[in-house]
């Protein structure tokens, strides 16, 4: 346990070295976040009676998922693990004393964090200013705020068990174009990184709701805005739980048989 400690902090203070690139990814996600209020603030106006959410909710989820985008972005993969797959790098991986899946586990979380850590608290400080219905609100009870926190971890922990089998999938395919591409692209829709899933239709939204992508980003962020309250949202803890739990498992069983029949190329 103590190597697997070693490496995260390791990971997490190299990640944290990358301020000039946190720099210009605020002011990407700045510019991003206000052109996603103009268009539901649009939407609002034309037609308030059918919006699921108030815009102080949507102020809310768009700008703490700007803030915390580094732990739920679903197209942000560790290249590093890509590399060592691709060009042999594998080889050396496998003859340290660690596993590999907790270590690549530790490392992709890792940077996730160190991320997150240099880009939310300037999007926070400055989405608490904005004036009404653009500015951040705090939730209702310092109970929300806790669940909050716990569903963000469990999210955090979905997203990288999620991220596991697009890595151990390129043991066989040496390439991370495709299976890349599909995740991201399947990942973002469904968890409710374009859209909320509120405003999904309601056939489409009641099976969301209980796919993997749902125990990501959407449950942490309605958790906090006020979508999900009380027992609702202690259901959705619950499913995070299960997915979680579901991905690491099925990660592991994949990694253990991909390392079977693993062959290292260059070196």
């Amino acid at each position: 346990m103590k190597g697997y400690i070693a490496l995260f902090r390791i990971r997490f203070m190299a990640g944290l070295q990358y301020r000039a690139a946190a720099l210009g990814g605020l002011t990407t996600q700045f510019a991003w976040g206000f052109m996603l209020l103009l268009q539901f603030s649009a939407f609002y106006r034309s037609s308030p009676a059918s919006f699921p959410m108030s815009p102080s909710q949507i102020a809310s989820y768009i700008w703490m998922q700007q803030a915390f985008l580094s732990l739920f972005m679903m197209w942000f993969f560790e290249n590093d693990i890509f590399t060592s797959i691709v060009s042999g790098g594998i080889a050396y991986e496998l003859a340290r004393p660690m596993d590999l899946y907790n270590r690549w586990f530790c490392q992709a979380a890792a940077s996730r964090l160190a991320k997150a850590s240099l880009r939310c608290l300037p999007i926070l400080a400055i989405a608490f200013c904005l004036p009404d219905p653009f500015r951040l609100s705090l939730p209702e009870s310092a109970g929300q705020f806790a669940l909050f926190w716990v569903s963000a971890a469990l999210g955090l922990g979905v997203v990288v068990a999620y991220a596991m089998p697009v890595y151990i999938t390129v043991i066989y395919t040496l390439s991370p174009l495709g299976i890349r591409l599909v995740a991201s692209a399947l990942a973002d829709f469904l968890a409710g990184a374009i859209i909320p899933l509120p405003f999904f239709p309601d056939g489409l939204r009641r099976i969301a709701e209980w796919l993997p992508f749902a125990a990501m980003q959407n449950m942490p962020l309605r958790i906090y805005c006020g979508d999900l309250t009380g027992a609702e949202a202690v259901r959705g803890l619950w499913l995070q739980l299960f997915w979680l739990a579901a991905l690491l498992l099925a990660g592991k069983l994949a990694m253990g048989r991909a390392l079977k029949r693993i062959v290292s190329q260059g070196g």
